[in-house]
């Protein structure tokens, strides 16, 4: 979560970047006046793992994993990318683009650095260039997401500025891997799963979620986040293990859906004893001869589980983790604060405030 373009700071804090790392195992969080790594540990502690305060306004910080590489862009400096030991205080390389760095991916192979109109990919073993994907369409909120997995090693980019396409890319082999026509309207979120077989993606208009398979571009899930209001999606997030998914946006509502097909949802079939059980049969008969538009809707899944964020309008960035042998959605806000829910994998429905932690 990139909150420089913004113009001031949410509630004034010192809050530039926040961003979880590839197992959801810390925080990292660019400020004013340096960079910070919180452990995601403990519910009841945000503890702080390393503090650097030698770089001004970093407006990027990606750390691979739990390992002490870490990548640092500053506003200073905003086309220098620094790759740094933090542990042991030491720069590893830094190189120059052409173009002000919008976001900087990782994993366990590759360091993708995103420009307004080209991609850079770099082996992380030894930084070096591999490939440039260059003129690519405008993408002015440096949209793109990296798979941690080193089988499915692959790269989302949006394929257009006016529709919602998705480029894929294979950053092992480096060559194009598919093109998927996700949206009509151009991609605001993209996510991938742990294992790099699922993409998740959201459009602009934000009302429906969907998740493709990779590399195939098979369109396997779709979700409706509502129906009344278009809302402006700001992240996407898998659970590790990929049965649930998270959406959050700029209203104070964060969404959960499962991955289940209706395969594993099916119950025998008996005689509807309700009224509403009466016509949801009758409706979901009636979707064969229904307009396409009407018969999406009711073939679309809603959300498992919901979370009331005490706030509305900030920036955020969510994440599904296992914390203390619990499922947690955790939700780094703009407003500087971390906040923690619990997720029951069986009932689903709102999700209860655990915590909420400062970032500063």
């Amino acid at each position: 979560m990139n909150l420089a373009s913004q113009s001031g700071d949410a509630g004034g804090n010192q809050l530039l970047f926040a961003n979880f790392n590839q197992d959801i195992t810390s925080l990292a969080v660019g400020t004013k006046s340096g960079y910070k790594f919180f452990s995601l540990s403990s519910v009841d502690k945000l503890e702080q793992i390393y503090e650097c305060m030698d770089t001004e306004d970093v407006c990027i910080v990606e750390r691979l994993f739990s390992s002490s590489l870490v990548a640092i862009v500053s506003l200073k400096a905003p086309r220098k990318l620094k790759v740094c030991h933090f542990k042991k205080g030491t720069e590893i390389c830094n190189y120059s683009y052409s173009n002000t760095i919008l976001a900087v991916k990782l994993n366990r192979q590759r360091l993708i650095v995103c420009l307004e109109e080209s991609l850079y990919i770099h082996n992380i073993r030894d930084m070096k260039v591999l490939h440039t994907i260059r003129e690519t369409p405008p993408n002015p909120s440096g949209l793109c997401a990296l798979s941690i997995s080193n089988d499915n090693c692959y790269l989302a980019y949006p394929g257009s500025a006016t529709i919602g396409e998705v480029q894929v890319f294979d950053t092992v082999n480096l060559r194009a891997a598919n093109m998927i026509p996700a949206h009509d309207s151009p991609l605001a979120a993209l996510a991938f799963d742990a294992s790099g077989t699922k993409l998740a993606t959201a459009s602009e208009k934000g009302t429906v979620i969907r998740v493709f398979s990779i590399p195939e571009g098979q369109k396997l899930f779709e979700f409706r986040r509502g129906v009344k209001r278009c809302v402006s999606i700001c992240s996407l997030a898998f659970s590790m293990e990929g049965l649930y998914l998270s959406a959050s946006s700029n209203t104070e509502t964060v969404h959960i859906f499962k991955l289940e097909t209706q395969k594993e949802k099916y119950v025998p079939a008996e005689e509807p004893t309700t009224w509403g059980g009466y016509l949801g049969k009758v409706l979901m008969a009636s979707t064969t001869y229904l307009p396409s538009q009407v018969t999406e809707m009711f073939t679309q899944g809603r959300a498992f589980a919901t979370v009331r964020l005490p706030f509305c309008g900030h920036k955020n960035i969510c994440a599904l983790a296992v914390i203390q042998k619990i499922p947690r959605l955790l939700v780094a806000a703009a407003d500087g604060y971390l906040y923690l829910y619990n997720l029951d994998p069986q009932e689903g429905g709102e999700c209860t405030l655990m915590k909420q932690h400062s970032q500063s």
